[in-house]
């Protein structure tokens, strides 16, 4: 490994591990076309090679978030079990395919994960506004005396209407969903019956994400340990790095003997990316997420489309 492309991977995996370990996932999606624009590397030895950085980097930080508490162990070793048949499935399908193909599917790949994080941007957003707005830390109406229809057999009460008080039904009993329309919480959690079949299905598109494109899939196995299995954002993103480790040491033993890898420089590119999963892990709670996610989502942006100018012409 010559000393230019030794420089060259000190910003790569120092950036790659940072995001893993800030975010938990969409870092690994910059291994491949850092491999192949920067290093040198075909698109198959980059996918190839993009496992074992990915693998290095989560594994540091699974180690930070562990220490944490963040990590639930048994979820995320069933949830990476269940993707092992499509990493194994993603490895042998991208092998038969053309180095200009790849790439070109590479690119509207990174497209689809910059969307995704701005949507999950969003939806945060307008939760975290959400909250705030109905946490009781905002202006209250009816704030008096309790004047009016609540004054009579209560008098004046506590003087902050009390919506506890006897003829005023909690909050929740008085929320009437109209006819058709069943209450919101009935749509929040999926069905018992349909989780695990949710469950299977996420995680097996993970490990086909997995070893096609030499990605961890973070970007998917957030949100879904997210909304599939209920853990909080700080969980899903530590139990994330686990089930990351799984898929891309599946693909790696898929593509065992298929060519040989520039161990040395490999060495050094996961050697930053551990670096930088090691500070991502510190930045997590000093950083603003969503800054940091939208600001990603524009870097991939504009190299999606830096890749498919490039690769479509010569399809």
């Amino acid at each position: 490994m010559s000393v230019l492309l030794a420089v060259t991977a000190l910003p790569c995996g120092l950036l790659i591990g940072l995001l893993l370990g800030a975010l938990g996932g969409g870092g690994s999606v910059l291994a491949m076309p850092a491999l192949v624009y920067l290093l040198d590397q075909t698109p198959h030895e980059a996918t190839a090679g993009a496992l074992v950085v990915v693998a290095v980097g989560a594994a540091t930080g699974l180690l930070g978030h562990a220490r944490a508490g963040r990590v639930r162990w048994a979820a995320g070793a069933a949830f990476g079990a269940l993707g092992t048949a499509g990493s194994y499935l993603g490895t042998r399908c991208s092998s038969a395919l053309a180095p200009g193909v790849l790439m070109a599917a590479f690119a509207g790949l990174m497209l689809v994960v910059a969307a995704m994080l701005l949507i999950r941007t969003e939806r945060e957003r307008r939760s975290a506004a959400g909250t705030s707005s109905g946490d009781g830390t905002g202006p209250r109406k009816g704030k008096g005396k309790g004047k009016g229809k609540g004054k009579g057999a209560t008098g004046a009460g506590s003087g902050s209407g009390d919506e506890s008080a006897p003829g005023h039904p909690p909050r929740e009993a008085r929320t009437h969903p109209s006819p058709g329309h069943p209450p919101r919480t009935a749509r929040t959690h999926p069905s018992p019956g349909r989780r695990p079949l949710r469950i299977a299905a996420t995680a097996s598109a993970v490990g086909l994400l997995t070893g096609f494109f030499g990605v961890g899939g973070g970007f998917v196995v957030v949100p879904a340990l997210t909304l599939v299995l209920g853990l909080e954002m700080p969980v899903a993103i530590g139990t994330s790095l686990l089930v990351i480790i799984i898929n891309s040491l599946t693909a790696l033993a898929t593509r065992a003997g298929t060519g040989a890898l520039d161990w040395p420089l490999l060495a050094g590119f996961a050697a930053c990316a551990a670096l930088g999963s090691h500070l991502g892990n510190r930045l997590t709670t000093r950083l603003r997420p969503r800054t940091l996610t939208t600001a990603f989502a524009s870097l991939l942006t504009v190299l999606a489309l830096t890749m498919a100018a490039t690769a479509l012409p010569r399809l």
